[in-house]
């Protein structure tokens, strides 16, 4: 069953807002049922695409980070892409070239991966910084320039990436700017003892992406996108993500707080939190709830502490400036 979709004339496409909180319980249902992936994760990376986002999977190796991102693409029917970052990788290589032809004595533009409704890339941190400025302009603005010339991406467009925190030889760590266009960072974690005993009594070699079924198109994700951006978020609740947002950028042991774009993620999320739980409204607690996931890998940290993982004491310093915030009071409405 596909969602309702309406439109009108030079309006976007939209759906429902039960419609819409159907699409996003059907997309995590079957994620769920596929993947030993912990709930929460499920949810925040289903929500991330549909806010027209872009998702980043941190954690160590053999956690299904790249299972999780291909699940992903195909329960939303998307073409994807994977391109399996490495350190001689040049920008030209995601972008594409224009090839001289003979025959008609012209260049053609050849496209590169990055032409795909879903990019998969994995390990991005092992690519050097030239070709990781490559996906600036493609995540942020949803086109691609080569040439001189400038070529459209598809809408929406998508980007999940991975990255092991753990093994630093040889990987190039992500500057700000790129850390700051990816909505959520993620960690899947291990799988709980009842989840990987059923994995490994599973069917040895067994794919468990291939038995996700599709439940929509890019085209729903589009419009669910656009009923979740008429999901009201009042003066009170714009104020409490702002003072969030203030809290960063003035504590002591941060000095790089969370950018205005990050404000703009937060809300968009919370968007669709909201509609996914059958609201129309944005509450406090939607906003208190995701701002760890969308701010903590925003922040630059003024010191560094031996043993201690960097995203883990982002989040304790996250945690504790939230903590210190009052939130206004819930009302629906």
């Amino acid at each position: 069953m596909r969602p309702d979709r309406t439109q009108h004339p030079s309006e976007p496409e939209i759906m429902s807002p039960e419609a819409a909180a159907r699409l996003g319980e059907r997309m995590a249902e079957q994620l769920a049922g596929t993947l030993s992936a912990r709930t929460e994760v499920i949810a925040l990376s289903v929500m991330c695409l549909l806010s027209g986002g872009h998702l980043l999977l941190e954690d160590v190796p053999g956690v299904g980070k790249t299972t999780l991102a291909r699940a992903l693409a195909r329960v939303a029917r998307a073409r994807v892409t994977r391109v399996q970052f490495t350190s001689d990788m040049l920008p030209s290589d995601l972008t594409g070239v224009n090839v001289w032809n003979p025959q008609t004595r012209e260049f053609s533009f050849l496209p590169g991966p990055l032409f795909c409704d879903v990019l998969l890339a994995d390990e991005i941190n092992r690519a050097n910084p030239k070709t990781q400025s490559a996906l600036l302009e493609a995540m942020e603005e949803g086109h691609v320039s080569v040439d001189g010339t400038t070529y459209d991406l598809p809408d929406p467009y998508f980007v999940i990436a991975t990255q092991n925190p753990v093994e630093m030889e040889g990987t190039y760590p992500l500057p700000e700017a790129q850390l700051d266009r990816f909505m959520v960072r993620a960690s899947l974690g291990y799988p709980d003892a009842a989840a990987e005993r059923a994995m490994l009594a599973g069917r040895s070699g067994a794919d468990p992406v291939e038995r996700v079924t599709g439940v929509c198109d890019m085209a729903d994700v589009r419009a669910f996108r656009n009923t979740a951006a008429r999901v009201h978020v009042s003066d009170e609740v714009a104020a409490y993500a702002l003072a969030i947002l203030d809290a960063t950028r003035r504590a002591s042991e941060v000095r790089l707080g969370a950018s205005p774009r990050a404000g703009l993620a937060l809300l968009a999320i919370s968007r669709t939190h909201a509609l996914l739980d059958g609201r129309t409204a944005v509450f406090p607690e939607d906003v208190r709830t995701l701002a760890p996931a969308v701010l903590a890998h925003r922040l630059v940290l003024r010191d560094a502490v031996p043993g201690t993982p960097q995203a883990k004491r982002q989040r304790a310093v996250l945690t504790r400036l939230m903590s210190q915030v009052s939130a206004p009071g819930s009302r629906r409405k």
